[in-house]
């Protein structure tokens, strides 16, 4: 692995929920406004293998009940990884702007990251429109083919000037793992960590941003 990290030509990939936020905040939502248990059937198919993300995520929605002012209000009191901001301050002095990839919900993720003073940064992700109480998903990001991931995030990796240009990746579940296998430089913890070691792939490991960042910073040729 490599130990001097040149941010020319580089990009830099976080996932969101229990990365940039301290827990999963789609899970959460979920646990917290779901009207019946059913959600945890599609939990425990998607953890077996037995269905993806997609079909999990929706089938989960479908026990939700709440409307957007009510989601407002509960996703205001969500605080993201205060080191979060302090690397989008290291990678900007060098031009770089971090890129979010997630299974979640671009709803979720805007709202959070601008109530915590973080607004332009380039998301990919699935997206939800409000139909009264309910919850609509839709998945504009997944894979032609693969199932897997509701968005694929490898899709967001740069395909051009790859063997010029370091990919650095940020993240800790199952829908991190082939977007990371993929990457230069991976900071791993949780699920990741645990595939990765088995894959046979290097990573950094971390708990929280802070240690993503004093890597950085320590490593970071300006």
């Amino acid at each position: 692995m490599r130990t001097k990290i040149t941010l020319n030509n580089c990009s830099v990939f976080f996932d969101f929920d229990n990365t940039i936020t301290p827990f999963d905040v789609f899970d959460n939502i979920v646990e917290t406004f779901a009207t019946d248990e059913k959600w945890m059937e599609y939990e425990s198919a998607w953890k077996s293998g037995r269905i993806g993300s997609k079909d999990c995520l929706s089938g989960q929605l479908k026990s939700v009940r709440i409307n957007k002012k009510g989601l407002e209000k509960h996703l205001a009191k969500i605080r993201v990884d205060p080191h979060f901001k302090k690397i989008i301050a290291l990678l900007k002095k060098k031009g770089v702007s971090p890129v979010i990839v997630s299974d979640s919900f671009r709803f979720f993720l805007e709202y959070i990251l601008k109530n915590n003073g973080i607004e332009r940064l380039k998301i990919y992700s699935n997206q939800i429109r409000f139909v009264k109480d309910r919850l609509m998903p839709a998945f504009p990001h997944q894979h032609s083919t693969c199932r897997t991931c509701g968005n694929c995030k490898k899709k967001h990796l740069p395909d051009e000037d790859r063997e010029q240009r370091t990919v650095i990746y940020v993240g800790d579940g199952l829908s991190d793992l082939c977007p990371a296998i993929h990457s230069d430089i991976v900071f791993a913890k949780g699920s990741l960590k645990k595939y990765l070691t088995k894959e046979g792939k290097e990573s950094f490991p971390f708990e929280t941003l802070k240690d993503v960042y004093v890597h950085l910073s320590s490593r970071i040729e300006f």
